[in-house]
């Protein structure tokens, strides 16, 4: 399991449009992907999960990724949320 703490540059954070990008992305890969912030981690292949957790521009959060394409799935989900266009 591969964690990693990312610190959210999208410009809108993850609101409607990036967060569905971030869990269509997520969902590309067959390892498990969870985040998360204050001790609570959500599935982030659930895009109910991604919008209720509110994450905004400029805050971190955790990254927790476990399987076989882990190494790969880290490095494009946090490629995504480290971009500030989007």
């Amino acid at each position: 399991m591969i964690e990693r703490s990312v610190k959210i540059e999208l410009a809108q954070g993850l609101a409607a449009r990036p967060a569905a990008e971030f869990v269509k992305r997520a969902a590309s890969f067959t390892s498990s992907v969870h985040i998360g912030k204050n001790g609570q981690f959500i599935d982030a292949k659930s895009i109910l999960g991604v919008m209720s957790m509110a994450f905004s521009r400029g805050e971190e959060l955790i990254l927790q990724v476990d399987g076989a394409d882990e190494t790969a799935a880290v490095e494009s989900l946090v490629e995504l949320l480290s971009k500030e266009g989007l």
